[in-house]
């Protein structure tokens, strides 16, 4: 059973349209990336996936359950996103803007459990901010901010996290950071599902297993990301010719 599955799907917005008749079907355990230029829609596929925009055409399921008739406590509790700027989190400390995430498990006038917590704690530890938990998010960097958001979604522990740029304020370490600890809950729990938007192609291939290549006016590329991630299609995608650097550690793509 896939974790959702997008059958016929037609999202536009405008005039721009982001995919046409689009089939896709994401499988517990894999680890999708979108790809696309500046402005071809990628935000607002990915806010559609969520339920936050209307498709123009198809249907999107989550769990065999069409998206539109979940509860919406239920559905925040199955799938989590976290969005592209760190600025609109709510004031707070770096500990209760974490424990956001934990929110959608609480039923009505319930506090935080102990595990609740301990949910959190282990999030904050993953990315490096442990000792942090008393920290105003105004004080916090961008970065900081960034990660103290995907420790959110990590506490929240949905089955299907999706990510818009989750790494974009993040320098190198930390991005792998990041996305090492987005893919270990994936990969080991394999009943969960991660779709992500980067820029950043060589880390789409290093994290993700399926790509969806987003080319403008509908058009778009989906397969496993060996398959699909080449110097012809990443060219023809970006507008720019694109060089292949083999090493023993796998296939990078540079601008050529």
């Amino acid at each position: 059973m896939p974790v959702l599955a997008i059958n016929d799907l037609t999202v536009a917005i405008a005039g721009v349209v982001v995919c046409r008749h689009l089939d896709l079907s994401v499988e517990p355990g894999s680890q999708w990336v979108i790809l696309g230029r500046n402005g071809i829609g990628k935000t607002t596929l990915l806010r559609t996936l969520a339920g936050l925009y209307r498709a123009q055409q198809g249907s999107i399921a989550l769990h065999e359950m069409s998206l539109g008739t979940w509860p919406r406590r239920l559905l925040a509790q199955k799938l989590g996103m976290q969005f592209q700027d760190p600025s609109s989190l709510f004031p707070g400390t770096v500990l209760e803007t974490a424990l956001i995430g934990r929110h959608p498990h609480l039923s009505r006038w319930r506090w935080e459990s102990p595990e609740d917590f301990a949910a959190v704690e282990a999030a904050l530890m993953e990315l490096g901010l442990a000792g942090m938990e008393d920290r105003d998010l105004a004080t916090l960097s961008g970065g900081e901010r960034q990660r103290v958001a995907i420790a959110a979604l990590l506490a929240q522990n949905p089955d299907l996290y999706l990510l818009d740029e989750p790494v974009n304020h993040l320098d190198v370490g930390h991005q792998v950071q990041a996305l090492e600890c987005l893919s270990r809950r994936v990969r080991d729990t394999r009943d969960r599902a991660l779709i992500t938007v980067l820029h950043d192609v060589n880390l789409a291939a290093r994290f993700c297993d399926h790509a969806l290549l987003l080319f403008g006016e509908g058009a778009a590329l989906a397969g496993r990301t060996e398959e699909v991630l080449n110097v012809e299609s990443l060219g023809h995608l970006y507008g720019h010719p694109m060089v292949a650097l083999r090493s023993g550690s796998g296939t990078y793509y540079t601008p050529g």
